[in-house]
């Protein structure tokens, strides 16, 4: 088992799948790492929709061109009537809340040796309609997923980072 530092610096946006299933087991697993995830007050306004028929793999593609032709993705939204807000500016935790459910779902994935790529290019307007999302359930994040090809390509930009002294200030 590797330690959570390596799994966080290996893991990459997988743009390339190939044609295998995710396992339900597998699937699951991820979807566990979801549950985990620490929410406003503990409030898990979460909802994720697992997206692997051919009927709402076909949806997906009508919402993003980013789709990469994976054989599975994962819809986040959050329910804003459950999610925290803060008192004194109304400020949402949902969108919080729902980035972190996701990225606890990516790394399992990548634990389980399931690629994924975050994708927030999608329309809204057209995730709520095709997926008939009532006006409560807000999508933060498409996950695509699957067993990545083995000629998928790592982005060169992946390897780089800033400085921690450019992003972290010590006070």
């Amino acid at each position: 088992m590797k330690d959570f530092l390596t799994l966080a610096k290996e893991r990459f946006s997988v743009r390339a799948f190939a044609n295998r299933p995710v396992p339900a087991e597998v699937i699951r697993r991820i979807l566990s790492a979801g549950q985990a995830a620490p929410t406003a007050c503990n409030f898990q306004p979460q909802h994720v929709f697992v997206l692997q028929s051919e009927d709402a793999l076909a949806k997906m593609r009508k919402c993003t061109k980013c789709h990469f032709d994976a054989p599975l993705g994962m819809l986040v939204c959050y329910d804003s009537r459950q999610s925290w807000k803060r008192k004194y500016d109304g400020q949402d935790s949902g969108w919080v809340d729902a980035s972190i459910v996701a990225t606890h779902m990516m790394m399992e994935a990548w634990d389980q040796g399931v690629g994924s790529t975050w994708v927030m290019y999608f329309i809204p307007e057209a995730v709520k309609t095709e997926f008939e999302l009532p006006d409560h359930l807000v999508p933060v994040a498409l996950l695509v997923m699957g067993y990545p090809a083995e000629d998928a390509p790592v982005n060169p930009l992946h390897y780089q980072s800033k400085p921690l002294e450019e992003t972290v200030t010590y006070l």
